[in-house]
């Protein structure tokens, strides 16, 4: 699967890369339109998509505005690959693939979205030569891990991944290009840095650390700023042939190269971590900006905020020791449970996690799920209810989408889409207030289910659009959970069996008619007749009980999603007890 995805990025660097180079030349030909100066935000024409979000390059809400109608090039920084993906990571990246959802399935926006695997780096190498290893079987591995982390949480892949080292060769040219516009420089050890002075004012996007972090490197930089864009390997690394000796890639350009490659000069949408606002992210825009001689790359940067342990100030992070993996967090919650606390809080704002926020996001699911099993139950005609106030729980529903679309369309506010959905639920649970059947009957109550199927399908589409499929989970809850299924069938058939052995007894003395045998008890016949019709309606569930004289055994046999399951065990009679008696 993965490899596919690998070549198909291919296939789309090659045709994206024509487009490139023609953007590029048209650029230039504007002059000093296109000029690497300034730094002041270029409001984007093309599409307006009805939508403002946050764009961290002006820190204001913006109006999203797309180069081609429908469509938003779309670049995020993914992830370098030596170890397991934790909970910082799965925030971020569960956060950003729900605004990518509301785009796409809410505002008919189709999103091209790319992503790099850095799988060439210093860490990689330090734990290769700790496991005794290539650095590309340490990078493979936890790439695959990632990956794996990231369909778990259901996070929709990107349309294409792409690898650092695959990409090397177009690393060079790009370096060789801001070289030639003469805003790089080489070494005589054999590093290239970025020259920052070469760019003015236009260093400084993203305002805040400049002052405070600087790239060590050699001491023949020109100013402290100025960061790698090429270094030079030291023994037993990974390294590539360039004209300025064997060497590999600094981080910063691997982005710039591989984002351009793709998109071009001109990108709608880069996303990332708010830590990586400065450096990385401006670096990442000198770097294609002088490339391209453009004065605008990227037209909107969204951060997300981090993901914080309770009672820490600290993100969580690998470097700190204070992270929990995904596959740890998913043996105590859900992906559901797990989309719905980051859609408690905005996508740009620091969130904490503990065990309590994770209960909450698992109660406001609960409810949710409680009050659709209510309406189901009552629109089936089981659950009998008060007469339903059927006008005005449709004006709540009209309500709820109005305020959950304009939440959604003001920087993808969910904490806000969630409380208009929660207040509908709350709404819809006041109406279904159960009554007797007597009450009901001599009431004679109307009964509105049509107004309750619509409030459940709505919620069930919302949820849906952020990647919550209530549907999918009683499913899936069966298949992961099958140790605590096979305990419910085991303590259900024990009481059935004690059931059967209480209607087996026989009455103490032969009875007439019958002077060998003694009989049943007439009133405990039906109590048999009661347990086979249990065991026929489980098995086509995959809950086989078979009665083996005086005692029982089950197996649970999980079939294909609407296939039917029977018992064929030839030893297994599906004659009634009590016609075999």
């Amino acid at each position: 699967m993965w490899r596919s995805r690998i070549l198909t990025a291919k296939v789309l660097c090659g045709v994206f890369r024509a487009s490139h180079y023609v953007k590029t030349v048209t650029c230039r030909s504007k002059g000093s339109s296109c000029g690497v100066s300034g730094n002041t935000w270029i409001r984007p024409s093309g599409f307006d998509t009805g939508l403002k979000t946050f764009n961290s390059l002006t820190k204001q809400r913006e109006p999203l505005i797309l180069t081609r109608e429908g469509i938003a090039t779309w670049y995020s920084c993914g992830p370098t690959v030596y170890d397991h993906a934790h909970l910082g990571h799965a925030c971020s990246y569960v956060r950003f693939d729900i605004v990518q959802r509301i785009l796409s399935r809410l505002f008919g926006v189709t999103v091209i979205h790319a992503m790099v695997i850095t799988d060439v780096d210093d860490k990689i190498i330090k734990r290769s030569w700790e496991e005794n290893v290539s650095p590309a079987v340490i990078a493979r591995m936890y790439e695959d891990e990632f990956k794996k982390d990231m369909l778990s949480l259901k996070v929709v892949p990107p349309a294409v991944y792409l690898r650092v080292t695959e990409n090397v060769h177009h690393i060079v040219a790009f370096i060789e290009g801001i070289i030639k516009n003469g805003h790089a420089y080489a070494t005589k050890e054999g590093d290239v840095y970025f020259d920052v002075q070469s760019i003015g004012d236009s260093y400084g996007k993203f305002v805040g650390a400049m002052a405070s972090q600087r790239e060590h490197g050699s001491s023949n930089k020109r100013d402290p700023r100025d960061f790698a864009l090429w270094k030079p390997s030291k023994p037993q690394e990974p390294h590539w042939d360039s004209p300025w000796g064997k060497g590999r890639p600094g981080w910063h350009i691997e982005c710039s190269t591989v984002a351009s490659s793709v998109f071009g000069s001109q990108l709608d949408i880069h996303s990332g971590g708010v830590d990586l606002a400065f450096p990385h992210h401006e670096n990442e825009v000198a770097q294609s900006e002088a490339y391209h001689q453009c004065r605008q790359w990227g037209n909107y940067f969204l951060h997300s905020g981090h993901l914080h342990l309770k009672g820490s100030v600290e993100k969580m992070s690998k470097s700190l020791k204070n992270y929990i993996t995904i596959k740890d967090f998913l043996k105590s919650y859900s992906a559901n449970e797990f989309r719905m606390f980051c859609l408690l809080s905005k996508y740009r704002s620091a969130i904490d996690y503990s065990d309590s926020s994770m209960l909450e996001a698992r109660t406001s699911l609960e409810t949710i799920c409680t009050f659709i099993d209510a309406a189901q139950a009552y629109a089936k005609g089981q659950l009998l209810c008060s007469p339903v106030q059927e006008d005005f729980l449709w004006e709540r529903l009209a309500e709820a989408k109005s305020a959950t679309m304009k939440a959604l369309a003001d920087d993808f506010d969910t904490p806000r889409a969630i409380g208009a959905l929660m207040n509908l639920v709350y709404h819809g649970n006041r109406q279904l207030q159960p009554v007797s059947m007597v009450t009901h009957q001599c009431d004679g109550a109307v009964r509105s289910p049509a107004v309750f199927g619509a409030v459940v399908t709505y919620v069930r589409d919302i949820l849906d659009v952020f990647g919550i499929d209530l549907l999918y989970t009683k499913e899936a809850d069966v298949v992961s959970g099958r140790g605590s299924l096979q305990a419910v069938v085991e303590q259900l058939t024990n009481f059935r069996s004690d059931v059967r052995a209480f209607a087996l007894t026989r009455q103490d003395g032969p009875t007439t008619g019958s002077p060998s045998k003694p009989e049943l008890y007439p009133d405990r016949v039906p109590l048999l007749t009661a347990c086979d019709t249990l065991r026929k309606h489980l098995a086509p569930l995959g809950v086989i009980i078979k009665d083996r004289g005086a005692t029982s055994t089950w197996e649970i046999k999980l079939g294909q999603r609407g296939e039917k399951v029977q018992d064929k065990d030839p030893e297994s009679s599906e004659t009634d007890s009590t016609q075999r008696l």
